[in-house]
Formats: C-alpha cells, structure tokens, sequence
C-alpha cells in the first residue's frame, strides 16, 4: 500500500497524494459524491468565526478519529494489514455523544450499498472492515447508528435534493473506507523496522516514534493486557464528511497500551478455532450450580453491570439468574434481557436471550453463543455508562464474573 507525504504548513496539515495512475489514493480521494461545501473554508474545533451552517462545517464533532483494529486471537482481515473500526466525532474538548437520531439506525448495509452502486467500498469492507465474531452487518450497522448519526454534515437535510433515503450512510461508509485507505498503519510500522513477533516487547515511544516518523502525527495506541489492538488516528475537517479534507494531527489524548512490554503479535488463522476469543478463556460448563441471584462485574476490577445491562462505576444492580448453567435466562428490575444488535440490554418489553456460564480459575463467567468475551468503546465513569458488546470488537475488552448473592 502506497505511503502518503504529510505536508504541514503554518496554520494547517493537508494529505499531499502522489499523482500516478488509475487506482492510485488519489482517484479514491476524487471519486467521490459532492457535497457542495468548499474544502477550504474554517477549519473544525479551530474556527476563528462564528459558523452557522453546519452542512458545510463539522459540529459539535469535529475531532474525528479514523480507529483501526489489530485482531489476533481470532484473527480479523488480511495479516498485513489492521482492519478498521470505524469513524468517531468526538466534540473538540475530547468528549462525546452516541446514537444521535435512531430514526436513522439502518438496517442491511450491503443492501444499500449495492442500491447506491458502492460495490467496490463493500467488497473492501467485507475485507478489511470485519467483525472478530463473524456478525459484520450488525457491526457495521452499529457504527453507523452510533457515530454516523452524529455527524452535522451527514444530516439528510444537508444531501441533494431527491436523495435516496440512507444515501448520508453510503457517504458515510465510502468516506471511512477512503480515509482508512490513507492510513496504512501495518506498512508505516514496518517500514520503520517493526513487525509482529510472538516475542519482541516494544516500548510505547518506540512505536509513536515510527508511527510520527511514517506519517508526520502521533495516533493513540491501545492496549489489552500488554497487547496492541486498537489506533485511533485523529483529524480536524475542512467542509462536509462526504468530500472534506480531512487534517490529521496529534492525538489530544493517550490511549491505553502501557509504556514498555508492548507485544505486537502476528495474527494467526482464528477462524479456525471458533471456541476461542481475544480476551476468554477455553469454554468448559462449570460443575458448580447456577445462583439464583447475582451481581456481575468485570473482569477489569472496574465496576459492573447496572439494571439495564450498562457497565458503570455506580452501585451495581442484582440478577435474577433462571435454568441451568448450559443455558439461562437472567432479569433485572428494568425486566428481561437480551442481546440485541450485539449489545446487551435489559427492559420491559424485551424478549429474553438465552445465556450461559463458563468456568475459568474458579470464577464463573456470563457466556453468549459460547463466548465469554464482552467488550466496550471505553471504560465508565462516574456517571457515565458504557453498553456492553458482545464479542472483542470495541476499544475495551473484558470478561464478565457472575457473583452469588
């Protein structure tokens, strides 16, 4: 995959791309809906005047991650590449909101890509944009719902007149596998000497130095117990999502790898070991008894689950566990819960998922579908909730321990 040259001026950083034949970033960066919004105007979250539309300028989000996966165990995506999370607008103090309009949270994202003509950007997802348990529809259907929507510029209102509907996720998907075109953060690393090793530990400063030196800006790197997993690459924007320049720059914020003992593995064929997951361990029925009542909390020591099925820091609700180990419905005061689009839920009205318990160094751990892995985008507050995820496909991973009461 071809480099890019960052070329950093006074005021701002645009991508410099080589101008070569068809196929090169620079058709993927032309090939493109329009927008109508110059390209050239004020800069997000740097704006010098006060801007009133929001079709052409990104806010209240306009810090905007490009985050990538590395998937090992299994693994996700071709071996020499990281594959790719997603497209965040995170407001420009570093915080953020989600799910912006469920009237928008679209279904059968192959479906409309394949109506709008987007053969090629679903092809390149169903590739490098996959789900570590095989469920990319409703992963990409997630993103979309939780962070498309967010976007002032992706606003139907802001599309051509006689717009299909959905057409602002089209844009949205195109755009996100364009940029992530841009970003070949596995070359990057090995053309400053570092690949993936079952044995080599890193430091946090070896891997931003090559990463800086490649590209010109330093990502934030996450970690799951020692082990890098995620990047987040971080832009300011110049005009709409759809055909913006997008300016990188420095992450605001560190992510959560540690500073030395960094492991970068190689990936390895996951796909042929279904009993195992990023973060679980080998699936065994436990042989104690299923309680009746129970908390549950993380693996992580931070918190647990509250009444509706978010992981939060505050006083953690109680389970009501019913059936056997090998399958189990569980309820709350909000009422039954399930997984429903790969997260976990709890309210009147729901109907009840079946779930199961796993035995691992005498804890017992909540199971969906076999697997014990759970996952997050971070890590709860205060009075701020994460919703939990079934599977190792967000920023955070954990397991969830079933506690008796």
């Amino acid at each position: 995959m071809r480099s890019l040259i960052f070329v950093t001026s006074l005021y701002a950083v645009t991508l410099a791309i080589p101008q070569t034949r068809s196929g090169s970033l620079w058709d993927l960066f032309n090939k493109r809906a329009s927008s109508g919004c110059s390209a050239t105007g004020q800069t997000s979250c740097h704006n010098t005047t006060v801007q009133k539309n929001f079709c052409c300028f990104e806010s209240p989000g306009g810090l905007l991650l490009q985050t990538q996966f590395w998937d090992t165990n299994p693994s996700t995506g071709p071996t020499d590449s990281w594959t790719i999370h997603g497209l965040w607008p995170d407001n420009c103090d570093t915080t953020f909101v989600e799910n912006c309009d469920p009237s928008r949270a679209y279904t059968d994202i192959s479906g409309l890509l394949t109506n709008a003509g987007a053969t090629d950007t679903l092809s390149f997802m169903q590739t490098h944009w996959v789900d570590i348990n095989g469920q990319n529809e409703q992963f990409w259907e997630h993103e979309w719902s939780t962070h498309g929507t967010c976007m002032s510029t992706l606003e139907p209102s802001c599309l051509p007149a006689g717009s299909e509907k959905g057409a602002e996720a089209v844009d949205f998907f195109n755009t996100v596998v364009r940029l992530f075109k841009t970003l070949p953060t596995f070359d990057w690393l090995s053309q400053q000497g570092i690949t993936p090793s079952k044995t080599t530990k890193l430091t946090l400063s070896q891997l931003t130095s090559a990463l800086k030196t490649a590209s010109g800006f330093t990502p934030a790197l996450s970690c799951s117990s020692g082990t890098l997993n995620a990047i987040s690459w971080y832009f300011n924007l110049k005009g709409s999502v759809i055909d913006g320049t997008f300016i990188p720059i420095d992450a605001p914020e560190k992510g959560s790898c540690p500073s030395t003992g960094i492991l970068y593995p190689p990936k390895s064929g996951g796909s042929s070991s279904p009993t195992t997951s990023n973060s679980g361990p080998t699936n065994t029925q436990p042989s104690g008894n299923l309680p009746t009542k129970a908390t549950i909390t993380t693996s992580s020591g931070t918190g647990g689950l509250l009444s509706a099925g978010t992981w939060s820091t505050q006083t953690l609700a109680t389970y009501s566990l019913s059936g056997s180990t090998s399958s189990f419905t569980m309820t709350t005061s909000k009422g039954s819960c399930a997984v429903q689009s790969g997260a976990l839920t709890c309210g009147s009205g729901t109907t009840a998922s079946s779930f199961s318990a796993i035995s691992s160094g005498g804890q017992l751990l909540l199971a969906v579908g076999g697997s014990s892995a759970f996952s997050s985008d971070g890590v709860p507050s205060g009075t701020v909730q994460e919703t939990v995820f079934t599977g190792s496909g967000h920023a955070q991973d954990y397991t969830l321990v079933i506690n008796g009461k």
